[in-house]
Order: structure tokens, then sequence, then C-alpha cells
């Protein structure tokens, strides 16, 4: 609880008591002529003016902004003519039990706020540079790319960096919400917000202080509040002209009965008061963004990032998925996982080590790192005239016969005939000396969670996944196959992808009920090739993690340890709180409607209308409330 709600309670305790004790005193004759004006009027002025000074103020400092019509206004409005008619302990219980609303609205919306102020205590306020042989604590917003850094146990890593020296384990819990801290070591990835555990480490800056992870996380944050979903920008509009509206009826409801019928100006000034009161729209302007911070507060709890509010209903309505593969759905690892003819693995895997030695390119990489796994050691051997012929391989002399490492072209274009293989992966065919040896296959390993997050998807009911690849035909339709999608493209460029999430958005269109011309669109990628097409979807998500800065700029969503298990969570976050929101709304408007026309016909009385009012706007903030609390798996 904050200072400022300490003080309020304060308040609302010591006016509560004043209330009482009037109350008490007036029953028991103690205070003689207390309902008579002006001595009745003076007493209860001083409860009045303690619990609701600050609300006379800011109504007083809006109409003189010209901002007139406001919750404000009509609490002081209302009030004055309860004084007016001589309904002196209502006025004070109306202004009363409105301040315990708005302590409860300010306590939820701290609750609310709580998880995203988290987020916003990763900010480092300091970086170690070694300076003269000493560390010395600068700004991070000072230290530049390359500069080699120093954290300490405890300490919170300030830039983007690789671990140049030492070992620790750090906690990424602030970040991502996973709660096992993760290892690092000399050439391991770190980012800036985590908190280094147990070893000292120096960390080389790749990234400036305003491009870095933390920085762009806190960007995100401040500005998810300023993208409002359309049921929030409804009913501000509806706030916006309902105030002056009730106001006006409220005149009239005062003014026109007594001339037309000739009754009594107190009993419709009290009525008029009453519908004031009554018609306060707190419970809606308060309750509906509150549901919706409540939604976005969830999800960084578990390490998803929510741009705004817009993209939360967004998420709610989606139907349709679609991903990217290499880096999303799998690791963008290649691994060597098939070799054959079986018999002959040791020296096809050798020959194609000493063939690809050299080379820099990721399927050489993954040959080597295969044969040291198998064998624990580098081969002393070397291959002669070892050259890269584009597009087709590795042309190379080894115990001075011809070595050929490379695709089914390469084979040939030297007159090799090869056995064809028709599985997915790339493949790298063998040959020594004029001969064929055997075929080795390099394929692009899974991600675990991938295939649980489709399952978990198709669970929460998205009705249609799709796969985008740039692999061949043959590879990305294994990995659908594995992973359930329903629809794979393949043999893709980044421009085809767009075009493909454009024809999907069009399908989407031509629904013909209105749930379905509701639905929408999400793409999940994580390469800069992404970034058109994440700004395209409906909901563009991006890893971010180990995704490029393009794709998380674009992006409306960002899961920040790459769990794509973590959408269909989100989704169920989106569903619960919109129909949270829809609660609210209709329970709000429903119960006011009735209390509205009860107290214009002189059937409901101050007290009911307190109720109307701040009765529903606590009972509505305690119902927004529940959009914090996260569904179990």
């Amino acid at each position: 609880m904050t200072k400022k709600q300490k003080q309020m309670l304060l308040r609302i305790g010591v006016a509560f008591l004043l209330f009482f004790a009037l109350k008490v005193f007036k029953e028991a004759e103690i205070i003689e002529g207390m309902e008579e004006f002006p001595k009745g009027f003076v007493i209860y002025l001083i409860p009045y003016f303690v619990i609701g000074w600050d609300i006379l103020y800011k109504a007083a400092r809006n109409i003189c902004r010209g901002q007139v019509f406001d919750e404000n206004f009509l609490m002081c409005i209302a009030t004055f003519g309860a004084f007016g008619v001589g309904e002196y302990e209502e006025a004070v219980a109306v202004m009363l039990f409105y301040q315990v609303g708005e302590w409860f609205q300010s306590y939820a919306v701290n609750r609310s706020r709580a998880s995203i102020t988290e987020l916003m205590d990763i900010c480092p306020e300091y970086a170690n540079v070694e300076i003269e042989g000493e560390l010395r604590q600068v700004d991070p917003d000072d230290v530049e790319i390359g500069t080699v850094i120093t954290v300490k146990p405890g300490e919170r890593i300030p830039l983007d960096g690789i671990v140049v020296q030492g070992t620790t384990m750090i906690d990424t819990s602030a970040l991502t919400g996973e709660s096992v801290p993760r290892k690092a070591e000399t050439g391991t990835e770190v980012i800036s917000g985590c908190i280094n555990g147990n070893g000292t480490i120096r960390v080389q800056v790749t990234k400036e202080f305003e491009d870095s992870t933390v920085s762009k996380i806190l960007e995100m944050v401040e500005n998810a509040s300023s993208k409002k979903a359309k049921v929030e920008n409804f009913i501000t509009r509806f706030a916006k002209y309902y105030t002056p509206i009730v106001v006006c009826a409220a005149v009239l409801l005062a003014v026109i009965p007594p001339i037309v019928s000739g009754g009594s100006w107190g009993e419709w000034i009290q009525r008029a008061c009453i519908f004031l009161v009554i018609s306060c729209p707190c419970a809606l302007v308060i309750s509906v963004p509150l549901s919706f911070f409540g939604g976005i507060g969830a999800a960084s709890k578990i390490g998803v990032l929510v741009k705004g509010s817009n993209y939360l209903e967004a998420l709610a309505d989606m139907e349709t998925i679609v991903f990217d593969k290499t880096g999303t759905l799998t690791k963008g690892e290649f691994k060597v996982t098939k070799i054959f003819p079986e018999e002959k693995q040791d020296e096809l895997l050798k020959l194609a080590y000493l063939a690809e030695k050299y080379s820099d390119h990721p399927i050489a990489q993954s040959i080597r790192d295969a044969y040291l796994e198998r064998t624990g050691e580098k081969a002393e051997e070397k291959v002669e005239d070892a050259k890269e012929i584009s597009g087709f391989g590795i042309q190379a002399v080894y115990r001075g016969k011809e070595l050929l490492a490379g695709n089914e072209k390469l084979m040939k274009k030297f007159g090799i005939v090869c056995e064809q293989y028709e599985g997915a992966g790339t493949v790298v065919q063998i040959a020594w000396d004029g001969a064929f040896l055997g075929t080795i296959v390099i394929s692009d390993t899974i991600k675990e969670g991938s295939k649980e997050a489709i399952r978990r998807l198709k669970q929460s009911g998205v009705k249609k996944t799709v796969m985008l690849t740039g692999d061949k035909k043959t590879a990305g339709e294994t990995v659908a196959r594995e992973l359930g999608i329903d629809t794979v493209y393949t043999e893709l460029l980044p421009g085809d992808k767009v075009e493909k999430v454009e024809s999907l958005l069009e399908e989407l269109k031509r629904g013909t009920s209105k749930e379905e011309k509701r639905a929408k669109l999400a793409f999940v990628g994580d390469g800069i090739n992404d970034a058109p097409v994440l700004g395209r979807a409906d909901v563009g998500i991006a890893m971010g993690s180990m995704g490029s800065d393009a794709a998380i700029e674009a992006a409306d969503v960002v899961l920040m340890d790459d769990h794509t298990e973590k959408i269909a969570q989100v989704v169920g976050i989106a569903r619960k709180t919109l129909r949270i929101v829809k609660q609210n709304i209709i329970f709000a408007l429903a119960v006011k409607g009735l209390v509205l026309l009860l107290g214009a016909f002189g059937a409901a009385n101050m007290w009911e209308a307190v109720f109307a009012d701040v009765g529903v706007a606590v009972i509505a903030i305690l119902n927004a409330m529940r959009a914090l609390k996260i569904e179990k798996e």
C-alpha cells in the first residue's frame, strides 16, 4: 500500500467516525437541532470537508480548465443538492462512500501495476568499467560497444553483451518469468536486466544502452497503455457524451415536474440529486481499462510483453496462427541426423570432416561438431587443394586421390552415380577416388515444446495453424507433419511470406457471420526477414530472447524466453480479460439503468443511489482484478 493510499484510508476512517458519532448524537438527542439550518448544515460540513475537500478542488480545477463534465463535478452537484434540500446525512454518505470506491480503485490499479512495475525495476543504475586499473561505476548510457564491463555477484547486467571471462548462473525471471537460473560462461550471450548470480563475469558490450534489451522492454511497457482496445475507446467516447446528457436530464427532472404539476421543488431536486449520483459512470470508466491493465500485467508475469490492450483484444479473437519455421518452431541449429550406409558411418564422417575442415558454412560446422562429438578429438590428417564450388560443395585431394563432398549436382558434375535421397534435410554426398561412398543428412532440429505449443493452441480454439518456410517442400512438410500443423507453404522468399499472410487475411475477411468477420490472424517469427510479416498480421508475435531487433520492434507481442507454448496461455489471458470486461459493462449498465428509473420515479433513495454508483464500481473493480490471476495449466 502506498503512502497516499494510507493517508486516504486514514481520512476515510476519521470521516466515518465523525459521521457515526453525529448519527449517534442525533438519535440520542445529545445535540439538538441537527436537522435544522444552519446548525445541522455547519455540523455536517465538518466530516464532509474531511472526506471530500479534494473532490471539490478537482472539480473546481477542471472547470477552470474547461473540463466541466466529469465524476468530480457530478459528486459536487449531487451533494450540494442534498445539502440544499436538508439531506445532510445523505450528502456526507455519498461523498464518503464515493471515496471508498476511489480507494478501492487506487488499490486495484496498484495491484495491477505491481507486476509491470517489477519490469520497470530492471533498469540498471550503473556499469562497472575498469579505468586506470580500478573499477569505476559509470552511467550505462556512456558505455560504448566493445567495452569490457565487470558484473559482480548480485548485480544487474547493465548492457547486452558476450561473456569473455568467468562462469555464473543468471536469474532471468524478471524478463522471462522463468524461475530456473541459466548458466553463463565464456562465449555466452547475456542480456541486460538479468541478475548475475554467484560468480564475477566480464562482458564485452555488443549494444549501446538505447538499443539494449532492457531499454526496449521499458519503452514497450511505457507505451502499452497508449494503445487502447476498441471497447476501451468506446467507453471513453461513451463517457464523454453520457455525462453532459445525464446532467441535462437531472436539471430537467428537477425543474419540469414542479412547473407542470405544481409539485414540491425540494422533492424533485432530491430526485435529481439521486439521479446524478446513480448516473456517475465510474464503474465503466474505471473497471474496463483496469481489466485490460490486469491482463497485460498477467501476461508480463509469465514473461510475455503485450504492447497494448488492442493487441490483447485481437488475441482473444485469434482463429488463425501462422508460424515461421527456422528459429521459431525449430532451433535453427543444423545437426547430422542420418549417415548411411551404416557400416561406413565413421569413414564417411571423417572424410566429410576433412573436406569441410576450413569452411565457414553452417553445414560444415554441423559436420565438424558431429565428428568431434563421435570421436572426441580432431583428425590430424589434412587434405590438399581444397576449394569450394559455389552451389555444389567441396572438391579436395586426400591421400593423392580426389575427394568430393556436396550435393547431387556436384556428383553429376564429376560423373559419379549416387543414390537418391527423398527424405527431409540437407544432403551431403561423399565420393572418393571416383567412387560414391555414401550420404550424410543434416537437418534442423525441432524445438522442445513446439509440438505442445501447437496442441495447446488447437485446444484453446484456434481453428487453423499454418507454417511458412524457405526450406524445400520435403523438409517443410516433414516438420509440419511431426508438429501437427494444418497447412505448410515451402520454398518462400521473405516477400512471398507477406503475400501468403495477405491471402490468409483475405480468407478471414470473406467470412459470412459476425464472428468470422471479427476473426484475427497472428504471425509468429524471430528473424529480421520476418519483420514485414509481423507488421502486416493482425497480431505480430516475436521471440524476445534470440529474436532480431527488427522483429521485436515490428511485433505487437514479445515472448521474452522464446517458449511458443506461452502463446496459448496468453490467448487464455486475453479471452478471460475480454469476458471480465463484458461482464462489467453488462452488470454496470443493467444496475444503473434499473436504479435510474427507480430514482426518477421516486422509488429509490440516496442510499440506493450510493450502491448503484459506489457499490457497482467496487464490485466491477474486484471483478476486474481477477484478470491479474494466471490460470494454472
